[in-house]
């Protein structure tokens, strides 16, 4: 028996522990931070740098991409670092630390989905208000509670995994950073209020902006299908494909990391999902909005014309 407060470091698992490998994982994650680094702030400086971007969306596209810019920052520079000295391990305060800025980061990613759909519902269902509804002001207030939520779901988190005096001698973490599911395992509450917690907050920060999501897309696709003309339908079609792509690969892999802890795989397999959720999907988010994306491609010609 432990008071888990006087424990100093946490221990995490490694990817591989063939040293041959070592060099190649640490090529992959840091070529993986560097792209989404210089993707998510080519977003930033496109949509800023161009007046024809200032407008609702894409404020919430660079706001995503600001989120997403510390979502990686939180896990990947901290793997390369463990990968180059061979020594994962994390103090107790740098691994709370760690889970508060990935809980908020990731909360803030779930969000700004759910606010871009409905950004996307105004604008398609309701054109002649959308200037009306969605202005600056509401903007703002929309991004606000978006960081609210997120600070209201670290707390429901701080309430579990705080709870460590008594709890049995295990401070390996079965992952490569400090998920709250990993540190929900190590704290005293029993397997099924441990689950209860979980499924909770996973309903409350999971359910309700998915719900919204879908809520939205079944009014835009019932919109588009009263348009007359082909045309509308394909601009509308391309404007929310890209915000569809990042609303699938998001979910995808947010599913696959909380079944594969629920399910109690392989402390590896949950590595692997946990690097598609963390590393992965903020790293191709930028490339699938700029590729997808007509207004964001006029942009960046004219920036890179203007540099070359």
């Amino acid at each position: 028996m432990w008071n888990a407060t006087s424990v100093p470091e946490f221990h995490f698992i490694q990817l591989s522990e063939d040293p041959d490998l070592q060099p190649v994982l640490f090529g992959i994650f840091l070529s993986m931070y560097i792209l989404a680094l210089f993707g998510n702030l080519l977003i930033i400086l496109t949509v800023s740098s161009d007046s024809h971007l200032h407008t609702p969306l894409y404020f919430f596209l660079s706001s995503l991409s600001m989120v997403d810019i510390g979502f990686i920052s939180t896990t990947v520079p901290r793997v390369i670092v463990d990968i180059q000295t061979h020594c994962p391990v994390i103090s107790y305060v740098g691994c709370l630390t760690q889970m508060s800025l990935l809980i908020i980061f990731a909360c803030m990613d779930d969000m700004l989905l759910a606010v871009m759909a409905y950004d996307r519902f105004v604008a398609i269902c309701h054109p002649l208000y959308y200037q009306v509804i969605m202005n600056p002001s509401r903007c703002g207030v929309l991004l606000l509670g978006c960081f609210l939520l997120s600070l209201l779901e670290l707390l429901l988190h701080y309430l579990a995994v705080l709870n460590f005096s008594n709890c049995e001698n295990y401070i390996e973490i079965s992952n490569f950073f400090c998920g709250p599911s990993e540190l929900l395992k190590l704290s005293c509450f029993d397997t099924v209020t441990s689950n209860i917690v979980r499924y909770c907050v996973g309903a409350l920060f999971g359910l309700l902006p998915i719900s919204g999501i879908i809520f939205s897309y079944l009014k835009i696709v019932s919109s588009i299908m009263r348009s007359s003309t082909s045309s509308g339908k394909q601009k509308t079609f391309s404007t929310c494909g890209s915000h569809l792509s990042i609303v699938c690969l998001f979910y995808g892999t947010g599913l696959g990391v909380f079944f594969s802890s629920s399910l109690s795989l392989s402390p590896r397999n949950n590595a692997v999902a946990s690097v598609m959720y963390s590393a992965i999907t903020p790293m191709l988010n930028p490339f699938i909005y700029s590729l997808r994306n007509k207004d964001i491609k006029t942009a960046l010609k004219k920036i890179l014309s203007i540099a070359f």
